[in-house]
């Protein structure tokens, strides 16, 4: 055999075997590809994944992603959620564990219209708020504002109602609608929900079972995931290429918005004179979140909050 042939024979075998030995992981997002997600892909795109040992294959999630029950049943490994999700899934027995940080602060928001007169959470007494129903930071700034008559529409993932009425109020996200209401030429402010005192964080999730059984390979994806979030706060031009690929709908000036509303927000990155370090946990917030929940009645049973999460699969 010539020596060229066999050089390319060995080479297409020992990719082949490297291939083999890289261990598949699905991950589920909470959305269609947008920047929110972009550490995830930043790391995907450099390869980090892949020289930590991991095939990463990311899945696409939106409005009926149902990551909880999808991961918990196998269909994927590893998914995207919120504090609150996990703790509530653990109490209707979902084996489920955070295992890093998405986000050290969620960036949902009350949007009202520039001129509306709402310009605190107590002035929304008496008003109509559109939101996803049954959301757990609505019950905790009724009860923190004592609001005793503010009233909900189901959100319709959409800004037209917004933009066709003056008086609409709605949930947004910090990262989103507000850009969409720009383009549309009119003018609207965001009340952080971080200012209600209802702060969770955004986090990936995988149950007990899985991360038992693959405890390197969740360190792995967690370090991975971690370096992809910091570089791509740094620059996100590529991942931002590479999302509009995967998403046509969105477009340049819409994922630099968002990218610099999380930047701005320090959402991602968080501050570090609150102690925020990117990806990680601290154990008095996540007690804080379980501690409303049981006081809002929506966590009925009680458990140990601190199995909600775990922080060994963090970089050192």
């Amino acid at each position: 055999m010539r020596p060229l042939i066999l050089s390319l024979l060995l080479l297409v075998v020992g990719a082949a075997a490297s291939a083999a030995e890289l261990k598949k992981v699905k991950f589920l997002t909470d959305w269609y590809p947008q920047p929110e997600h972009g550490g995830f892909y930043h790391a995907l795109l450099k390869g980090y994944y892949r020289e930590a040992g991991l095939d990463v294959e990311i899945l696409a999630g939106g409005p009926s992603s149902f990551a909880l029950p999808r991961t918990a049943s196998g269909q994927a490994d590893i998914a995207m959620t919120a504090t609150e999700d996990v703790l509530l899934a653990i109490e209707r027995g979902l084996p489920v564990v955070a295992v890093g940080a998405t986000m050290q602060h969620d960036p949902q928001g009350i949007m009202v219209h520039d001129a509306s007169p709402v310009r605190k959470f107590e002035d929304l007494e008496g008003r109509t708020i559109a939101l996803v129903p049954g959301s757990a930071w609505f019950s905790y700034m009724v009860k923190r504002f004592h609001l005793k008559n503010v009233k909900e529409r189901p959100l319709t993932f959409s800004v037209a109602p917004f933009l066709n009425d003056p008086d609409h109020i709605t949930q947004c996200f910090v990262t989103s609608e507000p850009f969409f209401v720009q383009k549309a030429g009119k003018k609207a402010r965001v009340l952080p929900l971080q200012k209600t005192g209802y702060d969770p964080y955004r986090v990936f999730f995988t149950t007990r079972k899985y991360a038992a059984a693959n405890p390197e390979v969740v360190r792995a994806f967690v370090g991975a995931s971690i370096r992809g979030w910091k570089e791509y706060m740094e620059d996100p031009d590529a991942v931002h290429a590479e999302l509009q690929k995967r998403n046509p709908e969105l477009d340049a000036e819409k994922m630099k918005f968002s990218w610099r509303a999380l930047k701005e927000g320090k959402f991602v990155l968080g501050d570090p004179e609150m102690g925020d370090v990117v990806g990680r946990f601290v154990d008095a917030r996540w007690k804080f979140q379980y501690d409303v929940l049981k006081d809002l009645g929506l966590l009925k049973k009680g458990f140990d909050y601190k199995t909600a999460f775990t922080t060994e699969f963090m970089p050192k």
